[in-house]
């Protein structure tokens, strides 16, 4: 291929599904074909299988599927007690589902600024937010992209004003922090959408607990309530993970940590070929505490962000904005009463950012060539 047909034809989008499924595509549908001679698509062994696998890889006592990250939240609140009239902690700077599954609880989600340099809650706002709100019942950190938010001063903060602590581990399976597999707070919610570092095909989720009891009112709720058939002891939801996703992830999950070893690689690599060119840019770089970063995305902050943007799509390189407007500015969101200015670090961030692609079927061309139109754009 010569230069000028590797510059017009080169195609690297930001998620690439078909290349990583293709390895283990036979091994896939021999699963999923076993589920279907089996009619046994809800509820299944598959998803008991499942649930014990991920909570040894997580390193937590119970894991209970549903069937989605966001149901996983909205699962994990309603264990926790959220109701009406309660007010749950929060950032700003995350997918919708976070501060949504509040609202869906019943409550009013209460926001939080980020630090800039990992995207995530900032404890020290955290801390000031609790100080002058009482109705405030839980906190929902989010380890965003795949680093761990600062979990100590979180957790400490929490058990002070006696709030629960319910982890959006969404983008962030097998993330550790200082040494530590999350969780680290009372629940944890994992998200197995299909861009995620295990995505399932479809939506599925996996809610993650330290206590038998919260585990058993998990199982409950995610079944109508019923904690055995036909009888209700709680006003629950229908979210029930499916066999065949159970069978799925069971493969995918043989692999996962060879992905995000890849996902690793691939960041280091970026930063090599990044960090000396003298860019505007600033490249994402683990916090001295995030020891196991997944990158589920990897995030810069770039000046001229869309014009970037633009040029990387015009050059065949798959982009994204996780996420183009802070949640305390969305029209959902007006009656909270925010104004432009409120949470100053996710505004900014929101003008900033851009994930370029970092899954593990990248090849290091791939990667060359995606720097090489980034440094051609500044030039």
């Amino acid at each position: 291929m010569t230069a000028q047909t590797t510059e017009t034809e080169r195609k690297v989008p930001l998620l690439d599904l078909r290349a990583l499924h293709q390895p283990i595509r036979d091994e896939i549908l021999a699963q999923m074909t076993r589920v279907v001679d089996s009619q046994a698509f809800i509820m299944g062994e598959d998803v008991k299988a499942l649930e014990k696998s991920i909570a040894e890889y997580c390193r937590v006592p119970y894991a209970i599927g549903c069937a989605s990250g966001s149901d996983a939240l909205l699962l994990a609140l309603l264990a926790a007690g959220v109701k009406a009239g309660d007010h749950v902690a929060t950032t700003p700077f995350t997918f919708f589902a976070t501060a949504g599954a509040v609202v869906r609880a019943g409550a009013t989600p209460v926001f939080v600024d980020i630090q800039p340099d990992t995207f995530n809650i900032d404890p020290d706002a955290l801390k000031g937010v609790l100080r002058t709100n009482s109705k405030i019942k839980a906190i929902i950190p989010v380890h965003l992209f795949g680093g761990c938010a600062d979990m100590d001063p979180i957790v400490a903060l929490a058990r002070e004003h006696n709030c629960a602590v319910i982890e959006d581990a969404a983008q962030s399976i097998g993330a550790e922090y200082k040494g530590q597999r999350a969780l680290f707070g009372d629940v944890g919610c994992i998200s197995f959408f299909p861009s995620k570092n295990l995505g399932a095909f479809g939506d599925g989720g996996m809610v993650l607990a330290k206590e038998e009891s919260i585990a058993k009112k998990l199982a409950a709720l995610r079944a109508h309530g019923a904690v055995r058939k036909y009888f209700h002891d709680y006003v629950g939801v229908n979210s029930r993970l499916d066999t065949l996703q159970a069978a799925i992830l069971r493969v995918k999950l043989k692999y996962l940590d060879a992905e995000t070893a890849g996902r690793q690689k691939n960041a280091d690599l970026y930063r090599s070929l990044l960090a000396p060119a003298g860019l505007p840019i600033t490249l994402p770089r683990p916090a001295e505490y995030q020891t196991r970063h997944v990158y589920n995305q990897f995030v810069i902050r770039a000046p001229r962000r869309d014009g970037l943007k633009t040029y990387l799509q015009e050059n065949g390189i798959g982009s994204e904005i996780y996420y183009p407007l802070s949640l305390h500015q969305q029209v959902c969101f007006k009656d909270l009463g925010h104004r432009e200015g409120d949470f100053p670090e996710s505004e900014k961030a929101a003008r900033e950012v851009l994930a370029l692609p970092i899954h593990s079927a990248l090849s290091n061309e791939d990667i060359r060539y995606v720097c090489a139109r980034i440094q051609a754009f500044y030039s």
